[in-house]
C-alpha cells in the first residue's frame, strides 16, 4: 500500500523539514550577497573559483571525520554548531563590510567557516533523519528533506538579491542571522539525538585509524561502494559547475542582455528538482534501490549532454528542469540506500564517506567543467563530461543488472542487499 509524503506522518519532522529547509534559504542568501560583494570589491576570479572550493572541499578532506562525530555525539549539537558557524560567517562579514575591512583574506577564512558549516551539518543532519523516521519511511524523509534543500537553494538567492538591493549588503547579512534561529530553537526541542533507536550508537573512539578503517570497510558493501561511486562522478565530472556557465549558455541561446533568460536557466534546474521531490512523495511509495539511482544519474547525463548541445531556449530549459528532477532521484535513492546498507553502530561514518565522494568531488567539477570551457569552450567541456559521467553510470547500470544476477543476487553478507534489490529494511 502505497503512503503519500509518509515522513510528514512521523512526530517532529515537519518542524524539521522546515527549519533545515530554512537554514539552507540562509546559506543561499548568504552565497547570493557576499559574492556579489566580493566580486564589486575585488573583481577577483581567484576568488569566485575559491568560494567554489571552500564549499566543497571541508566535506572531501573532514567527511569521514564528521561522520565519526554524528556516530559519537549529540547530532543536534553537532547540527547547532553548523549553525553557529553560519552565523558566524554572516556577522563576519557583515561587521567587515560595514567597517570597510574586507581584504581578500579575510573573504577566505569566511568562505572556509561557511564551508565547515555545511560539512559538519550533513552526517548528523541524515542521522537525525533516521531516528526521526525510521527505516521504513526513511526513503520519504530523505527525499522530502533533498526538496526542501533544493527549495532553499531556489528561493535562497532571489530573497538574497532582494535584501541586497533594498536594504544593501551589510544589513542583508545581518538579517540573514535571524534566518538560522527557529532550526537552532527547534533543536533545543527536539527529543531527537540521532541515536535514539536501540543498537545504533557507538562509542569507539575517534582516531585516525578509525576513519582509515571504514574506507578500507566500505569495499565490503557493495551496493554501497556502487552508489558511492556514481555519485563522487556525478560530482567530479558535472556537480555544480554547471551554473557559472550559464551566462554564456545564455548568450549562446541568443537572450538578451535584459537578465530574464539567465534567470530562467538558472532556476530551470533547482525547480525541476522540487517538483520532482513533490511528485514523488504525492506518488507514494517509490522504491529506493541501486537502478533507479543509477537510472537517475543516466537521464542526468543525457539531459546536460542535450543541454549543451542544444541552441533551442525552450528545449534548453526543459533539459535543465528534467536534469534537476534526475538529480533530485539520485541523490535522495543514493543517500537512503546508503543509510540502510550500513552498519547501524557506524551509520555516521558510511554516511561522512558518501559526503566526502558525493560532495566533496564537487570540488573536482571545476577543473573539469571550467579549466575545459577555457581550452575547448563550453559546448565541447560540458559534452565531453557529461560523455563521462554516462560512460561510467552505462557501465555500473550494467554492473548491477548483468553481473548482479548472475553473480551477486545472493544478499550482500554485510548489509543485506542484493545489488539489485530493493533497498527496504528488513521485516
Amino acid at each position: 500500500m502505497s503512503v503519500k509524503f509518509a515522513a510528514l506522518r512521523a512526530r517532529y519532522y515537519k518542524g524539521y523539514l522546515a527549519g533545515g529547509s530554512l537554514a539552507m534559504t540562509g546559506d543561499h542568501i548568504e552565497h547570493a550577497v557576499t559574492y556579489w560583494a566580493m566580486w564589486q570589491l575585488f573583481h577577483s576570479p581567484v576568488l569566485a573559483g575559491f568560494a567554489v572550493l571552500a564549499h566543497w572541499l571541508p566535506h572531501l578532506f573532514f567527511g569521514v571525520v564528521f561522520g565519526s562525530l554524528a556516530d559519537r555525539f549529540d547530532c543536534r549539537r553537532l547540527i547547532q554548531l553548523g549553525q553557529g558557524l553560519f552565523v558566524l560567517a554572516s556577522l563576519g562579514w557583515g561587521l567587515c563590510l560595514a567597517f570597510g575591512v574586507l581584504q581578500p583574506w579575510i573573504c577566505v577564512l569566511l568562505l572556509l567557516v561557511h564551508g565547515f558549516a555545511g560539512a559538519i551539518w550533513m552526517p548528523a543532519e541524515q542521522l537525525i533523519i533516521y531516528d526521526i523516521v525510521g527505516a521504513e519511511h526513511l526513503p520519504s524523509g530523505v527525499r522530502l528533506q533533498a526538496t526542501g534543500i533544493q527549495l532553499g537553494q531556489l528561493v535562497g538567492p532571489v530573497i538574497g538579491a532582494a535584501m541586497l538591493f533594498t536594504a544593501g549588503p551589510v544589513w542583508a547579512m545581518f538579517l540573514n542571522v535571524l534566518v538560522y534561529l527557529p532550526f537552532t530553537l527547534f533543536l533545543l526541542r527536539l527529543p531527537v539525538t540521532g541515536h535514539s533507536r536501540s543498537g545504533e550508537r557507538r562509542l569507539e573512539r575517534l582516531s585516525l585509524g578509525a576513519v582509515v578503517s571504514v574506507l578500507r570497510e566500505v569495499p565490503k558493501y557493495p551496493t554501497i561502494l556502487i552508489i558511492i561511486v556514481m555519485q563522487g562522478a556525478v560530482g567530479f565530472f558535472i556537480g555544480p559547475a554547471l551554473l557559472p556557465l550559464l551566462p554564456e549558455f545564455g548568450e549562446l541561446l541568443g537572450q538578451d542582455q535584459s537578465g530574464v533568460g539567465y534567470g530562467l536557466l538558472l532556476a530551470a534546474m533547482a525547480s525541476g528538482a522540487v517538483a520532482g521531490g513533490i511528485a514523488l512523495e504525492a506518488i507514494g511509495r517509490v522504491p529506493a534501490n541501486v537502478r533507479i539511482a543509477i537510472g537517475s544519474a543516466l537521464l542526468f547525463a543525457v539531459c546536460c549532454l542535450v543541454f549543451a548541445l542544444s541552441r533551442s531556449f525552450p528545449l534548453s530549459l526543459a533539459a535543465l528542469f528534467v536534469a534537476g528532477l534526475s538529480t533530485m532521484v539520485t541523490a535522495s535513492t543514493s543517500q537512503t540506500i546508503v543509510q540502510l546498507a550500513a552498519p547501524p553502530d557506524r551509520r555516521g561514518r558510511f554516511v561522512g564517506a558518501y559526503a566526502m565522494a558525493s560532495n566533496g568531488f564537487k570540488a573536482g567539477s571545476g577543473v573539469m567543467v571550467g579549466f575545459l570551457s577555457g581550452a575547448i569552450g563550453v559546448t565541447a567541456a560540458v559534452s565531453l563530461d557529461a560523455v563521462l559521467l554516462g560512460a561510467i553510470a552505462a557501465v555500473l547500470l550494467v554492473l548491477v543488472l548483468v553481473v548482479g544476477a548472475r553473480r551477486l543476487r545472493a544478499p550482500d553478507p554485510h548489509s543485506g542487499l542484493p545489488l539489485d534489490a530493493e533497498a527496504d529494511p528488513a521485516p
